[in-house]
């Protein structure tokens, strides 16, 4: 007696009641499994682009702001600051290493970093193609940018104002890309890198440009002045050169956790914040950490009201076959065997439940993914199965069994010549 077989044929026989219940346990298990799969790729990103950066110097402003626009590029920034005064206050001994970013501009939505060779040794990301920038207007490229734009070696583009796509072009000025990155799942791989210089010289440009086509104007206008406004031109020449340089931010690392001080005292003693992506990133998580066990709480119940169609439909099913059975005890099957075939039928649906939930939450990442990665960039799209899972499938299967379990019992307590006789 095949039991796999009958117990498919039962399952067909009663369609309905079978959809119901493989449906309830596919959505229970498609939301435990998408949360597990969300949870670990945002945290695997938030961790690994945090890892070894203990403090941000920045703009005052919204700490958290500044840690999402420095460290992983999803913000816009809090402002900037003048590049003497952060190198002034990095100068402290417990100070390791600070490494300055620059921004304001991007390129078709990838955004272009004023940085130094730190940045990329600290993210692990080295040279594919080309060769690192070494002087302004130079860039190097991550492997997403590439991909996304068709930029290769030797091209030269020019950026855009702004952090989002749609900003002025600065047509005159264009980078030149020398470098493309190996990935490194890291930020590093969807930015476009240039020297810190590099977004003065651009930005400096644009201000002589304004500068110059407003002198134009005026010198129009008037007609007359043309020793006075040269003199004032060269002046104001000079203004210009001398004035303070400034950057957007610092990602800066200790040399031992008293370097946590320094925070405070940039906090309270000067016009600067310092933000400490560790406290600000475990904040978000908290806070995102509610919704996320409210969902799989929800699916967890959603899994037990699975198991409660899987019993209703077994005992149902139990009692509208119970001359069958009867008549199959009679025939030479054992009530062993008949016991395994009702635990069949259920471990049939917690396992069609488990694979269709898992293939369902990869179509969800997926989905996910596609829409993260042309808003911010990032690839989330892993769809190997989580070790988590794994007990999952056993959380399934044991809810599957016990729901099956319970009315099947009664094919030990079944009078077979009473049943017989009954129908």
């Amino acid at each position: 007696m095949n039991l796999f077989r009958i117990s498919w044929s039962n399952l067909k026989d009663k369609p309905l009641n079978s959809f119901l219940s493989g449906l309830l346990m596919t959505f229970g298990i498609t939301i435990i499994s998408l949360l597990l799969l969300l949870n670990k790729q945002l945290d695997d990103q938030f961790r690994k682009n945090i890892r070894g950066i203990d403090m941000v110097l920045g703009a005052k402003g919204s700490p958290l702001q500044l840690i999402l626009s420095s460290i992983y590029q999803i913000d816009s920034p809090t402002g900037n600051i003048p590049m003497e005064e952060a190198e002034k206050l990095t100068r402290n001994p417990m100070i390791k290493t600070a490494i300055p970013l620059a921004m304001g501009d991007n390129y078709r939505s990838f955004r272009i970093v004023g940085t130094n060779k730190k940045y990329l040794d600290h993210f692990g990301a080295t040279v594919a193609q080309g060769r690192l920038f070494q002087k302004d207007l130079e860039v190097v490229i991550g492997p997403r940018v590439a991909q996304v734009t068709g930029l290769k070696l030797g091209d030269t583009f020019a950026g855009s104002h702004g952090l989002d796509e749609g900003g002025d072009v600065h047509g005159d000025t264009k980078y030149k890309v020398v470098g493309v990155l190996n990935g490194s799942n890291t930020v590093a791989d969807q930015l476009v890198l240039t020297p810190v210089s590099s977004v003065w010289a651009i930005h400096d440009h644009e201000h002589e440009e304004g500068e110059a086509h407003e002198e134009h104007d005026e010198h129009h206008d008037e007609g007359e002045g043309h020793d006075e406004h040269e003199e004032g031109e060269v002046h104001e020449d000079h203004d210009h050169e001398e004035a303070p340089r400034e950057i957007t931010s610092m990602l800066i690392k200790f040399r031992n956790p008293l370097g946590m001080m320094i925070a405070r005292g940039i906090n309270s003693n000067s016009k600067l914040q310092a933000a400490l992506p560790n406290i600000e990133i475990n904040r978000l998580f908290s806070l995102f950490g509610v919704g996320i066990e409210t969902l799989r709480g929800l699916a967890i119940v959603i899994m037990l009201i699975s198991g409660i169609s899987v019993f209703v439909s077994l005992y149902n099913s139990l009692k509208e076959r119970r001359y069958e059975m009867a008549l199959m005890l009679s025939m030479g099957a054992t009530r062993a065997q008949l016991f395994g075939m009702l635990l069949l039928e259920g471990l049939v649906l917690a396992l069609i439940g488990f694979v269709l939930g898992i293939l369902v939450s990869r179509v969800g990442l997926w989905l996910f993914s596609a829409s993260v990665s042309s808003e911010y960039h990032y690839d989330l799209a892993a769809f190997g199965i989580l070790p988590e899972e794994w007990i999952l499938l056993g959380v399934a299967i044991l809810i599957g069994l016990l729901a099956a379990a319970l009315p099947a019992i009664g094919v030990y307590r079944m009078n077979i010549s009473r049943t017989l006789a009954e129908d």
